[in-house]
């Protein structure tokens, strides 16, 4: 495969895979018709909504994607811990951390299915109707808002058919708040205080914590205090482990957007078909081309290369040129070659010459320019220039050597 052809292949893969990403991006993942309740999560049933609003009203907000043993670790300590909608279920050594929590002072805010908090407060919320449809009630207002009906109400854990908290100690709060009611008096909406200042706002209708009824009703108006007083100042944590966003690497998250995205699925595919091909072009089918046998020459074949062209070119005018060019730039005390004949400068460097080989030495050299030469004559020259330096190259002195 030439040059050119693997770059307009590799142009052509850019290209589709940039029309892939906008395309994507412009269309959009389909919203599926149940989320969790996750910051992650923008359809109508997510809760991204809310983790935006509490960034926009000035809170600090963290998601949390490892399990609650460290919840007490005073480098992390959460001001308000949000737990809503669990799909999966608290350890028993989760909760322990979540009662030690909150009885050292911390505050924890649960909606929905509390995956085992509800039986360690002592209440559960109760979801009447059939298991196809449920019922809702209209709630009374509160702080001078109209809410929403909500779809469960909370009632005593002894009230349910549940045989008590097996995993976790008891709460005993110091005083209960009902915050929000039904009509009918059932409460939606309960506030737990407990010694040191710890606080639990226990939530029973989850669908008040998503996207859709923080857009279209005015349950953002009466959480949203809530949730600034109870977290004092300090950051609201959300809980994303127990929705099944467990904190991993970077390659498990670029998996998943490509398996659950259109961009990522058509970026899939064009990197699969790169690949098959770039495996189909590495295999060579049939047998190997003849070639013809390039083999790099060696200095000694190169020299006589350049010999060979300057002979052929009657290129040995020119070298013995620049050989006395290069003799008198070299005796001159100014460095640059100087002006004149080299015929006269020849002549006058005899005459300076001290002894008779030297003399001789400016003679052969002298020959070599007036008559027409080969490479022999040439090299002659050479050796003959090479005599001229050593007789009148500047000597150095006793005083140059014990200088330091």
């Amino acid at each position: 495969m030439s040059l050119r052809t693997e770059i307009g292949l590799a142009l052509l893969l850019a290209l589709g895979v940039t029309i892939a990403v906008v395309a994507g991006s412009r269309a959009g993942a389909p919203t599926p018709a149940y989320e969790p309740a996750s910051t992650f999560a923008d359809g109508p049933t997510g809760s991204r909504a809310l983790y935006e609003v509490l960034q926009r009203v000035g809170l600090t907000v963290e998601r949390r994607r490892i399990p609650l043993f460290d919840l007490n670790d005073e480098r992390r300590l959460p001001g308000l811990l949000v737990v809503v909608e669990t799909e999966i279920a608290l350890r028993t050594a989760e909760l322990t951390s979540l009662g030690k929590y909150v009885r050292g002072g911390g505050a924890v805010l649960v909606a929905g299915r509390t995956g085992g908090i509800g039986p360690c407060i002592g209440w559960a919320r109760q979801i009447p109707g059939t298991p196809l449809r449920h019922d809702s009630f209209p709630v009374t207002p509160a702080f001078g808002r109209e809410l929403p009906p909500a779809a469960t109400y909370l009632v005593p854990w002894r009230d349910t058919t549940g045989t008590g908290p097996d995993r976790c100690p008891t709460l005993s709060p110091t005083a209960v708040d009902t915050l929000v009611r039904t009509r009918s008096g059932r409460p939606v909406v309960l506030d737990f205080h407990y010694r040191r200042s710890g606080r639990i706002l226990f939530v029973a209708d989850d669908g008040w914590l998503r996207n859709q009824a923080w857009k279209n009703t005015a349950v953002p108006y009466v959480l949203v205090p809530l949730i600034t007083e109870a977290a004092g100042g300090r950051a609201v944590v959300w809980d994303e482990y127990h929705h099944g966003y467990e904190s991993t690497g970077t390659t498990l998250v670029v998996l998943r957007w490509l398996m659950g995205t259109p961009a990522g699925w058509v970026l899939a595919q064009l990197l699969l078909a790169a690949l098959v091909a770039l495996l189909v072009s590495a295999v060579r089918f049939g047998p190997a081309r003849a070639v013809i046998d390039r083999r790099r020459r060696s200095p000694l074949e190169h020299l006589d290369a350049l010999a060979a062209g300057l002979e052929s070119s009657g290129g040995s005018a020119t070298a013995l040129g620049l050989i006395v060019g290069g003799l008198r730039r070299r005796l001159s005390r100014t460095g640059p070659v100087p002006r004149g004949a080299p015929d006269q400068w020849i002549a006058a460097l005899a005459l300076a010459m001290p002894t008779p080989q030297g003399r001789g030495a400016v003679r052969r050299v002298r020959e070599a320019l007036t008559k027409t030469g080969d490479g022999e004559q040439v090299l002659a020259a050479a050796n003959s220039v090479e005599d001229v330096w050593q007789e009148l190259r500047p000597r150095a002195t006793r005083g140059e050597f014990s200088t330091p």
